[in-house]
């Protein structure tokens, strides 16, 4: 009773102390004159409908969007690997044609001094050749036997001009090619940042929806991606396409074979040719690199310069190419099943060779 007495006292002072502290306040309150009346209010107007939202994403229609972001990156990573190997080549025949200048250079410098070495002898002789000497004597055997000597002091000095003429026109050509090869140098370095821009937007938009999933629906997401895999791999067997097939490798496909499958497990990474990790060309072309076959270095080039074989007649070491536009690769193995390094964030594995839409095999040998 008496604490109740003790609150109700508490809030009765700071109730005064309230007013009190703001007496103008209050007498400006009490004083002020009552506010006319407000004209009734306008009906409101009714609300804006909201607009609809989009309906929230299956997860396999994530999965689709994902995998066509991955296999864009990987035909733009194609495109990076054709130019980055095109610039290699381009600088190599400029240092070629660098060195045939300066050579060239040298030549004409030579000849130059030759040249003028034959001036300095004929002025010496008073503005006559050696052999014109000879020839103008009144010695007639001696003008009989040096006679050979003026023709062929000639044919030296018309040899020699030719010889300049033609070094000259050389060291033009050279310059030309060097400037062409200059213009398609910028030009695939030009190619090389617009595709790496390309495949890291193309990357970083496929990691964006998969870091938005939660840790159970990343795992039901994989298990997706192994279901569509068993699925077509499943479909491709179905067809019979392993009856008859040759599961002996060549010794030179067994090699490559050894080379790829030994990789299993390293990181894909686009434009990378190992040995710490790989793209799906980076891997088919050292593979087969190690086994003593030089072979292109994108999927597409493979697919377009290599001898194509019927799947019929595919063999260990054979690659096969995936995709309408040739984006993917990897390396067949036997028994059904290929080695390839499949996409960022994956690592060089075992898949089922009908896993994926097979456009062709191409065999390096």
């Amino acid at each position: 009773m008496n604490r109740r007495r003790c609150v109700n006292a508490a809030i009765t002072v700071a109730c005064a102390v309230t007013v009190l502290a703001s007496p103008a306040l209050t007498l400006q309150a009490s004083a002020a004159p009552a506010a006319p009346k407000a004209a009734p209010a306008a009906p409101a107007a009714p609300a804006a409908p909201l607009p609809p939202t989009a309906p929230k994403k299956t997860l396999e229609e994530v999965r689709k969007e994902i995998d066509g972001l991955y296999r864009k990156a990987a035909a733009a990573t194609d495109a990076y690997n054709l130019a980055e190997e095109q610039t290699k080549e381009q600088s190599a025949e400029i240092v070629r044609l660098a060195k045939m200048i300066v050579a060239g250079r040298e030549k004409i410098d030579a000849l130059k001094a030759q040249a003028g070495a034959a001036a300095r002898a004929q002025y010496r002789n008073g503005g006559l050749p050696e052999g014109a000497q000879f020839v103008l004597t009144d010695d007639p055997q001696l003008f009989l036997d040096n006679a050979g000597r003026l023709k062929e002091g000639q044919k030296a000095t018309k040899d020699l001009l030719a010889e300049m003429t033609r070094t000259q026109a050389q060291l033009t050509v050279y310059a030309k090619d060097a400037g062409t090869n200059w213009t398609k140098l910028e030009a695939n370095r030009v190619k090389q940042a617009e595709a790496k821009k390309d495949i890291e937007e193309k990357i970083a938009a496929a990691k964006k929806l998969e870091s938005e999933l939660a840790a159970e629906e990343r795992a039901r997401l994989l298990r997706l991606e192994e279901q569509e895999q068993y699925r077509a791999q499943t479909a491709w067997l179905d067809t019979g396409v392993l009856k008859g097939l040759n599961n002996t490798a060549t010794p030179q496909g067994k090699r490559a074979v050894e080379f790829a499958t030994a990789q299993i497990g390293k990181p894909y990474v686009w434009g990378a040719e190992g040995p710490d990790s790989y793209d799906c060309s980076g891997l088919t072309q050292r593979a087969w690199g190690k086994a003593g076959r030089n072979i292109p270095r994108t999927s597409q080039e493979q697919w377009r310069l290599l001898p194509r074989v019927d799947i019929k007649d595919m063999r260990p070491g054979d690659l096969i190419v995936y995709y309408k536009d040739a984006s993917h690769i990897g390396m067949y193995v036997g028994n059904g099943a290929m080695v390839h390094a499949p996409r960022p964030g994956r690592n060089v594995t075992l898949a089922g060779a009908g896993s994926m839409e097979i456009l062709g095999v191409v065999r390096p040998e």
